[in-house]
């Protein structure tokens, strides 16, 4: 995950480098069933309204949180799935906190209402991400659920109005780019907390309908429009946060940015970028899906590296005799093509792994997505490109 607001800040009221900081267990992403009310377009975990067999039982479940404990995991991000659609949400989520976990529900808000609303605020869950994929029509079409977006929506001010905080998702693609400046008014107008943009990954569903992923152009267009946006928040004393996922090229693109329209800051922002150090999938960011089998972040569904009703998470997770693990937590990462010849390599790690799987069968090849050109990253010179001109093909 990217934090873009962290790094306007550091624009506005720089901060001294401090000594890098280990976080002591990954971030736990958990799909707690497979079981949803909808069949998005780019799920990754291609669900369905159907019971799977062999999840996890919640005494299973307990017992896994236990080792999670000990293991000093900071945050669970319970998911599905719909994980509302879980008989025991509420009962593992009280669990959670009770045990000291950041607990996140990432949900896509249609079954929050009137009935539940009192249990979700109750439970005190410290953020509720709720999945939106345009205005009315194209989330809804995205969703495959006519009314999906007004249920959405409804449960997201219901949370907003309980006091949670609580966060719009967006996937971009080719198909819904338009969409952003719309969402982020939509943010505004209803006081939404967080914006998590998140770049396609070619897994599951993503991965069928990855020929619709956005060209280059419209991907650093939308980066500006966070970038500006999360800036002129920022200054504007406004807690929001602004994140992106799964393209970790978007802090070299955030550096391009501040060299060109904050020069003064560049040294600074570069120092702490690479402190960041780019993709931290198989190092702090895991996921353990419904069956139990641990992944190295939830786009990894086809690699298993153990299951958790055979091994301790924490076992699981320290043992590199799996190849795709011990290339993952190497550093730095032993990455070919543009990604290994890169000078921005500390910042960005490499990007995504299981996009350069995909489309090459090589988890070590060049990262397909990324879109910053070869003079940007320092390996050739090429001809100036219009990168402004605009890039939806719009008229006007």
């Amino acid at each position: 995950m990217f934090r873009i607001s962290q790094y306007m800040r550091e624009l506005v009221d720089p901060k001294p480098l401090g000594p890098q900081r280990t976080p002591p267990g990954p971030v736990v992403i958990w799909n707690l069933l497979r079981r949803c009310n909808l069949t998005c377009k780019h799920c990754y975990s291609i669900s369905a309204d159907k019971d799977f067999p062999g999840e996890l039982t919640t005494d299973q479940i307990f017992t896994v949180m236990d080792d999670l404990k000990g293991f000093r995991v900071p945050v669970l991000i319970l998911s599905g799935g719909e994980p509302l659609l879980h008989p025991d949400i509420f009962e593992i989520s009280r669990r959670a906190r009770e045990q000291g976990f950041f607990t996140a529900l990432s949900t896509n808000g249609t079954l929050i209402g009137d009935d539940n609303i009192g249990a979700i605020s109750e439970t005190g869950y410290d953020y509720v991400g709720i999945s939106i994929d345009g205005i009315k029509e194209t989330h809804d079409e995205f969703r495959r659920m006519p009314g999906g977006f007004d249920a959405a929506m409804r449960g997201l001010r219901l949370c907003r109005d309980h006091g949670l905080k609580v966060g719009l998702r967006f996937t971009m693609t080719q198909d819904n780019a338009q969409e952003l400046p719309r969402l982020l008014q939509l943010m505004e107008d209803e006081g939404i907390d967080k914006f998590y943009f998140s770049h396609l990954n070619y897994a599951g569903r993503g991965n069928k309908n990855r020929e619709t992923d956005v060209f280059l152009r419209t991907t650093r267009w939308a980066m500006e429009l966070l970038f500006e946006r999360a800036l002129a928040d920022v200054r504007a004393g406004r807690q929001t946060e602004f994140v992106t996922g799964n393209n970790d090229a978007d802090g070299v693109y955030l550096l391009h940015w501040v060299q060109k329209h904050h020069p003064e800051q560049a040294a600074h922002l570069e120092a702490k970028l690479n402190q960041w150090g780019g993709n931290s999938s198989g190092v702090n960011v895991a996921n353990i899906d419904n069956l139990g089998n641990v992944h190295p972040d939830t786009m990894w569904w086809n690699h298993n590296l153990g299951n958790v009703k055979e091994r301790p998470f924490s076992e699981i997770w320290m043992d590199c005799s799996d190849p795709i693990m011990a290339g993952l937590k190497r550093r730095p990462r032993k990455i070919g093509g543009r990604c290994g010849r890169c000078r921005y390599f500390g910042i960005c790690g490499g990007n995504t792994r299981v996009r350069a799987l995909q489309l090459t069968g090589d988890p070590w090849a060049e990262d397909p997505a990324c879109y910053l050109t070869d003079a940007e990253i320092g390996i050739a010179e090429e001809d100036e490109r219009d990168m402004t001109r605009n890039p939806m093909g719009l008229a006007g």
